[in-house]
This record gives structure tokens, C-alpha cells and sequence, in this order.
């Protein structure tokens, strides 16, 4: 069985400096992320791109997304194969190549895990899952870039 989710938000220019979008330089490109229920996320574009280096872009949304989704996937296939995870701190980079035609795309990301487990023996086994995790991740599987895993598992003192 089939089952479909819907995902809604709303996104809410907040840029308007009283000029439009007149000329490039005339706006902000600050926004606010609103889904019902959660706390608002204050964005904007990368620095590179006339954006407040103080909120989240969607560039670096984006990587957030891969990591979180291979990281929940990955923690119910540990728990799923008995392996105890105590830890797991993912340090995860994005890729990104402009265009000449002013656009671009990802070109890559690379997740970097970290993970303490409590049994040594199941060091190589909790390794093996982050292969499964990339295979489950609904937003891995919708990127057309690679997601490249670079994986450090170790058990618990």
C-alpha cells in the first residue's frame, strides 16, 4: 500500500525596504517560514547573494534536510538491529555551482556521522546502516545530486 503526505507551509517576504523590487539592490531578501503549530524559521538568501548572513538560507535548509532525514533514518535502523546509539553529531557540507546562465545546482553533499554506540562488536554493523539510511531517506531519493556518507562510528568507552 501506497500511502501520500502533504506538506504545507507558507513563505512571507518581509524584504520590501518601501521600493519594491524596483532594482536589485532596492530589497531584502529576508523571509519567514511559517508552518502551523511550529516556531517560525527567519530566513533569507546566502550573503553571496545580497541575503542577512544572520538567518538560515535555503542552501544551507537544504543540507539540514538531507542530514536530519539520513540521521532519523539511521537511528531506527540501529534500533531496529539492536545497536544502542548514544551519540550521533553530524558536521554535513553542501556543494553548490553557479550557472553562466545566473542559476545553478548542488552538485553535491557529503554527510560526515559521527555515532557512539555502547557494543564494540556492532561498531562495523552500525557502519554497514548508513548505506540503508541513504537508500530510506525520502529527501536523498529526491535529490538528483549525489549524497556522499563519510561515517566515524566508535563504541562508548
Amino acid at each position: 500500500m501506497t500511502n501520500e503526505h502533504q506538506y504545507k507551509v507558507t513563505i512571507v517576504w518581509t524584504g520590501n525596504k518601501g521600493l519594491g523590487t524596483k532594482s536589485y539592490q532596492s530589497y531584502d531578501r529576508n523571509h519567514t517560514i511559517t508552518i502551523d503549530n511550529k516556531v517560525d524559521i527567519l530566513a533569507s538568501s546566502d550573503p553571496a547573494f545580497l541575503g542577512d548572513k544572520s538567518k538560515h538560507n535555503p542552501e544551507e535548509l537544504l543540507v539540514s534536510s538531507l542530514s536530519s532525514c539520513h540521521m532519523l533514518w539511521y537511528l531506527h535502523l540501529c534500533s531496529a538491529n539492536g545497536i544502542t546509539v548514544i551519540d550521533y553529531k553530524d558536521n554535513a557540507s553542501g556543494t553548490m555551482k553557479e550557472t553562466a546562465e545566473n542559476g545553478g545546482h548542488f552538485t553535491e553533499v557529503v554527510l560526515r556521522p559521527t555515532v557512539i554506540i555502547t557494543d564494540q562488536t556492532l561498531v562495523e554493523k552500525a557502519n554497514e546502516l548508513h548505506k540503508e539510511a541513504n537508500k530510506m531517506c525520502f529527501i536523498a531519493n529526491s535529490c538528483n545530486f549525489p549524497v556522499k556518507h563519510i561515517s566515524t562510528c566508535k563504541a562508548e568507552n
